[in-house]
């Protein structure tokens, strides 16, 4: 019993051995909180091969379904692109079932939700944007964007931030939370128009963030914000780039700029500005379920998220990492 690799191994075995030391069958039932049919079974097995009939053994999962260059070849070119199945989109079931149907692979849901996180793919909800008008161009202009984007970050001279700004609600979307199972989880609201604005920059280097709370995004508000940042990030180490979508109030010709150089985002890109999973993560992990119809409650919540969020750069590191998926 003392080698057993687990404790359903380990149940079993001292079940067996209660009866063999005199315990009667009953007292091992109570004892072991089981059913007559069940102790019956194990007893059979040990009767029948002895200790291996009861314990678990390493190397018993079956063999791969599919090598890795299979899956490759067979699975992965049609996650990666529906429309080649005549499809526009897939769920793990659907996609089961295809691949099972048209190309007659021996697949449960189970082995294929395992081989697709082997190969790195996992669900994540798409964020909608506005179809391009010229798509080929705008490819182009997100390619050179990136290359000068990522010569500005491995420069040690230069200290670049993302900047954005957001706004949080009095009645929040509903987040998922955890429930018994049968529960109907409810969040209340008040249908109104309670509003808190904040504008940011973070630099995810070192986890540095730099935020106002402010009534709404105009210049003169930004402006407010780029005074802000001049005194936090003074140029001691070098060039201070700030990172920003086309905003109309970021490219005011009135702005007082400091020493702070700007970058403008291409159209159409806010998924090269890591600022905007900071937001989310504020929204999800400390304002979730949050619910308030006053103005100064909703004020003092992202206040104190915020500053609670300032004492974790590792956090905030971690959570705007311009190179994570």
């Amino acid at each position: 019993m003392s080698c057993c690799r687990d404790k359903r191994s380990e149940r079993r075995l001292s079940a067996i051995h209660l009866l063999l030391v005199g315990v009667t069958f009953e007292h091992t039932i109570a004892h072991f909180h089981m059913s007559e049919r069940t102790l019956r079974l194990w007893i059979s097995r040990f009767n029948e091969a002895g200790i291996d009939g009861l314990t678990y053994r390493p190397g018993g999962r079956p063999p791969r379904k599919l090598t890795s260059t299979e899956i490759d070849s067979q699975i992965t070119p049609y996650v990666n692109d529906p429309s080649k199945a005549g499809q526009t989109h897939w769920t793990a079931t659907k996609l089961c079932g295809w691949l099972r149907r048209e190309k007659k692979l021996d697949l449960s849901y189970s082995t294929l939700v395992r081989y697709l996180h082997e190969k790195g793919f996992v669900r994540r909800l798409p964020r909608p944007v506005p179809e391009p008008p010229d798509p080929q161009r705008w490819e182009e202009q997100r390619e050179a964007f990136a290359e000068e984007l990522i010569t500005l970050m491995e420069d040690p001279q230069t200290v670049v931030f993302f900047g954005d700004e957001v706004g949080f609600e009095g009645d929040p979307r509903p987040r998922h939370k955890w429930v018994q199972r049968g529960s109907s989880p409810t969040q209340g609201y008040h249908g109104g128009h309670v509003r808190q604005n904040v504008i940011g920059a973070i630099n995810p280097s070192d986890g540095q963030l730099v935020s106002l709370l402010v009534p709404q995004s105009d210049t003169e508000v930004f402006q407010a914000f780029l005074d802000t940042m001049a005194k936090e990030v003074p140029p001691i180490h070098g060039e201070v780039w700030l990172v920003l979508d086309n905003a109309s109030w970021h490219k005011s010709k009135a702005l007082n700029w400091h020493h702070i150089r700007v970058k403008f985002l291409p159209p159409y890109s806010p998924d090269f500005n890591p600022i905007e999973r900071l937001w989310q993560h504020l929204k999800r992990d400390y304002l979730a379920g949050f619910v308030t119809r006053h103005g100064g409650e909703l004020n003092e919540k992202v206040f104190q998220s915020i500053r609670a969020l300032l004492k974790e750069p590792d956090v905030l590191k971690s959570v705007c990492n311009p190179y994570s998926e």
